[in-house]
């Protein structure tokens, strides 16, 4: 689906990363609508959300780092519980965060293809995505990765002053492990401390 952008590898998250992925994330919470976090996280803060993401089963993070200048970290995607309770555990809440000056490089591409692909040996049926509206380039994305809208709260969240919708995506997934669907980017909900 994508070509692969020059000097950025896609790897599974570490805690190595927790200050990089901490401040990325808090860009979007001090600057944005995208996330309906008011307050920045401290990176101890976001310790517990970065555990609940192992390199394993169908909760997982993955990392764009650049290969030069540093290996900066350029974006995350996640995917999440939907809901907490056990009968939603075949079901999770993608999202993807890019760097404020790495959008359009295909980066949330990359890591979107990385998840999904992860997420094929995983009992996994649906993948489910919150844009903040208005948010065209997740839309697109979404779309691409076959989401379909299926709903839109309207004027659930305020902030900056202003109320804002969110418009929800189902990603259809076969549920058997080793057998996934095609597979999401920007999701409001699983970016819980």
């Amino acid at each position: 689906m994508s070509d692969v952008t020059p000097d950025v590898i896609i790897r599974p998250g570490s805690e190595a990363d927790l200050e990089a992925l901490t401040d990325l994330y808090n860009a979007y919470v001090r600057t944005t609508p995208i996330t309906f976090d008011t307050e920045p996280f401290t990176a101890e803060a976001r310790r517990p959300w970065l555990l609940a993401h192992p390199d394993h089963g169908p909760h997982r993070l993955f990392v764009a780092e650049e290969t030069v200048a540093g290996g900066r970290v350029l974006g995350y995607a996640t995917s999440s519980a939907f809901r907490p309770k056990a009968a939603y555990s075949t079901s999770v809440e993608v999202t993807v965060y890019c760097a404020p000056d790495a959008g359009g490089r295909g980066i949330g591409t990359q890591l979107y293809e990385a998840l999904f692909k992860a997420l094929e040996s995983e009992d996994v049926h649906r993948a489910y995505a919150g844009v903040t509206q208005p948010n065209e380039a997740s839309v697109r994305l979404h779309t691409r990765f076959g989401f379909r809208p299926i709903g839109t709260y309207r004027e659930v969240g305020r902030k900056f002053g202003r109320y804002y919708d969110v418009a929800w995506f189902e990603k259809e997934l076969d549920g058997d492990p080793g057998s996934c669907g095609e597979g999401g980017a920007g999701s409001e909900g699983d970016e819980r401390p």
